[in-house]
This record gives structure tokens, sequence and C-alpha cells, in this order.
């Protein structure tokens, strides 16, 4: 017994002092830069501290997006107490406007062949066109980061601030020999091969030397919320989004009580709501937006044979292209999405309208309303008052001349159980036969 335990504690020791495979937590910037993408990085930063991971490899394949985001993120990699390499790919990916930000703030920069990045000039993202002193400031200012960053990483200052200046743009050659990145590397085996006993110089000043032999990459894995949030930030997607709900919100209004497109509707609408929250709105664009949703609901209450829904379409396609408040084309809604979701929205609105006006005509055949117009016999002949025949029934009616009996009369009201009645004898057709007279009582 006293063997078997000095044993397990042996192995227990051996356990501790083997040294164990380094890790490499990796995450990506996939898309546009937001809010999101900045707590996804800052997550996978947060994850490799706590599992002390030897890297942390960002992958970026991303147009640009928003300076706020962009920021944060740069903030976190220069805080992050585990050395952080910044890869542009797989092959045909880029790294442009607010992706070069955060290429050159990764302790190490590296891209794959058949890559870009660059073209950094920051454009309108806060409201309205910038004069020309405005936009010098907001220049300055992108410049000035770009400056800093570079600076600290001892990079190539005058070619990182040519991006912001001129919008210049580098393939992953140019870059390399431009001093901008570190290394070129096909994917990320070979990059942490290559980067293996490489001395990096941290954003504080410290030496550190990369020990990656024998590294496994662990893929950070985002909350399921941040899934959501990251698949529907894009603010074309936001769009189709709140058009859908829209559409569904009007079918339920068209049609009470089918109560599933209505709560869809208003799941969607509070979905495309929260993806347009991420991007600076134009606010003349989303009163156009109401302005057609207003359009269509009118078309409900009055006849225009079509006028207001051909305005609601036009206010929504005006309204959607200029929503988003920028001069990017990556955060910009596309004409093509536009048309697709406005086209079909004017189509299907004007088609459930249809049915609700036809609907509204045709002529109630139950209840109180379908009495109106309907033909009978009367029973013994009508003075002001008496019993007539009608849809198989005995009733008491009231007519405002004598009738004869047997004689044809419509109803024209219905005061309880008691119709108003007038003689149809001038009227062709619709009358019942004349029913035999039994002991039955009049209803």
């Amino acid at each position: 017994m006293r063997f078997l335990l000095i044993f397990c504690a042996l192995v227990s020791v051996a356990a501790e002092v083997r040294p164990s495979s380094p890790l490499a937590v990796e995450t990506e910037v996939d898309g546009i830069v937001h809010p999101i993408s900045a707590e996804i990085v800052n997550d996978a930063i947060a994850q490799a501290a706590r599992e002390h991971a030897a890297v942390v490899i960002i992958r970026l394949s991303t147009p640009g997006g928003l300076l706020d985001a962009t920021r944060e993120i740069v903030e976190d990699v220069f805080r992050s107490p585990v050395p952080v390499v910044m890869w542009v790919g797989p092959s045909g990916a880029r790294a442009a406007s607010a992706g070069f930000f955060l290429l050159e703030s990764g302790d190490v920069a590296a891209m794959a062949p058949g890559t870009n990045t660059g073209a950094s000039h920051p454009v309108t993202l806060t409201g309205g066109d910038m004069d020309a002193t405005m936009k010098q400031k907001v220049e300055n200012d992108a410049a000035a980061l770009m400056r800093t960053i570079a600076a600290h990483r001892n990079r190539n200052v005058e070619a990182a601030e040519k991006t912001v200046r001129q919008s210049v743009s580098y393939t992953d050659t140019e870059a390399l020999d431009s001093h901008l990145i570190d290394l070129i590397a096909p994917n990320e085996n070979a990059l942490l091969a290559t980067l293996n006993g490489r001395e990096i110089t941290r954003f504080d000043g410290r030496k550190e030397s990369l020990h990656l032999s024998g590294v496994s990459i662990e893929h950070y894995q985002p909350s399921l919320r941040q899934r959501i949030l990251s698949a529907i930030a894009d603010p074309n997607i936001a769009l189709i989004l709140l058009v859908l709900g829209a559409l569904g919100v009007y079918a339920e209004f068209s049609s009470p009580g089918l109560v599933a497109p209505g709560v869809i509707g208003a799941i969607l609408i509070l979905l495309g709501l929260t993806a347009l929250s991420m991007f600076p709105i134009r606010w003349l664009g989303a009163a156009l937006i109401l302005l057609a949703f207003a359009f269509f609901v009118l078309e409900a209450k009055f006849t225009t044979h079509g006028i207001l829904t051909i305005g609601g379409a036009t206010a929504m396609l005006f309204g959607a292209l200029m929503l988003i408040n920028t001069n990017s084309p990556a955060l910009s809604i596309h004409l093509a999405y536009a048309l697709g979701v406005t086209i079909p929205f004017a189509l299907i609105t004007s088609f459930l309208l249809s049915i609700a006006v036809r609907a509204r005509r045709n002529k109630s055949i139950t209840g109180v309303e379908g009495m109106i117009g309907a033909r009978g016999i009367a029973i013994g002949g009508l003075d002001l008052a008496g019993t007539v025949f009608v849809r198989g029934e005995y009733w008491n009616a009231l007519a405002a001349s004598p009738v004869l009996p047997a004689a044809r009369v419509r109803v024209t009201a219905v005061d309880g159980l008691t119709l108003k009645v007038q003689s149809d004898d001038n009227e062709a057709g619709g009358g019942e036969p004349a029913p035999r007279l039994t002991d039955r009582e009049p209803k």
C-alpha cells in the first residue's frame, strides 16, 4: 500500500514538472469592424491571459469599419499581457481602412500571399457633411493615431501615414518591402513555425522571445449573443430585417388574429434596429423610411389607385440609400439591396391591400348585415305591422306602407328581432315561394 502511494506521488510530481505544449488562441475580425468586433477581440485576449497562452492570433479580413471600434481594439492590443499576432488571411483577403490600423497595432504583423492592405483615409461617420476644417481635423487625428502605432511598433511611419493622407494601398510584398509588416505566411501553422524563437518588442519596450515549438491552436468561441449580433451587424442585413419585420406587422394589422406574423415581425424589427444602432444614422434617410411605412398604411385607408404605394416605394428606396451616414462603400447600403427589399415590399403590401379591399367590398351573408336586402313573403298581409317569411324563418315585421298577403318584401333594416321591410313586387326575381300556413307561431 505504501509503495502504491509513493508511486502515485511520483507520477503526480512528474505531471506537474512536465512542460506542457504552448497554446495559441485565435480569433478573427471578419467583415466590418464594429463594437461587437471589439468585444470579441477583448474576450479572446482575456481568455488567452487566463489560459497562459503563448500568443493571440487575430485573423483580419475586413474592408474597414468604425473608427471608435478600431480604437478600442488597438487599446486592447496595446494592453494585452499576451503577445498579439495580426495576420491578414487567407489569400485574397484584405485589411483595408480600419483593418490597416489593426494590422499595424500587433506585436507581429503578417500577411498571407495575395492579400492587400492600406487605404486608411477617414470618411464621414459623425453626421452631416464635414466642412474643410472639420475634415482636416479628422484626417490629422487619424494620421496621428497611425504615426503613434507605427512608431511604437518600430515600423515605417512615413509609409503608414501615406495610407491616411493619400489612401495608399500595399500588396503583401510591397508592405514587407516597406517595413510595414514583419513576414509573409500562407497559413497559421506556417506563421507560428516562422515565429518560433523570434524575439519581439512589446508595446512597453520589453523584449520577449516566442517559444512556439509544438504549439496548438485553440479557436475562441464567441457567445451566442456575439454570433447573432456579428451576423446582423451589416447595414444591408439590418435593412432586410427591418423591412421583413415591418411586413410581418403590416400583415398582422391587415388580417388580425394571425398572431405569428406580428410576433415574428416585432422580433425582426428589434433585431434590425439593434443592428442599425451600431452605425451612424442619417436622420433624413430614417424619416423617409418612416414616411414610406406611413404611405403603405394610408393606402389601406384611402382609395388612391396605387399613388401612395408608388410614393411609399420611392421614399423607401431613397431612405435606404441615405440611411447610413458614411461615404465608405463598406458601410453603405448598396443599391441592389435597396431595390431588392423595396420592390418586393411594395408588391406584397399591394397584394395584401387588394385582398383586404375585396373582403371589405364583399357583402356580408351572416348576422344582421346579412339580413339587409334579403327578400321574403308577407304572411297574411302587413298593415304597418305583421309577419314575414324570410330565409326559412318567420319574423315580426314593420312596413312603411300596407303590404298585401303573399306579396314579396325586402328587408331594409333590423331592429332586434323585428325586421323593417318594404314591398318588393315591382322588382324582378329574388322572391321565395309562399309557405304553406301552419299552426306555427311567428318568431
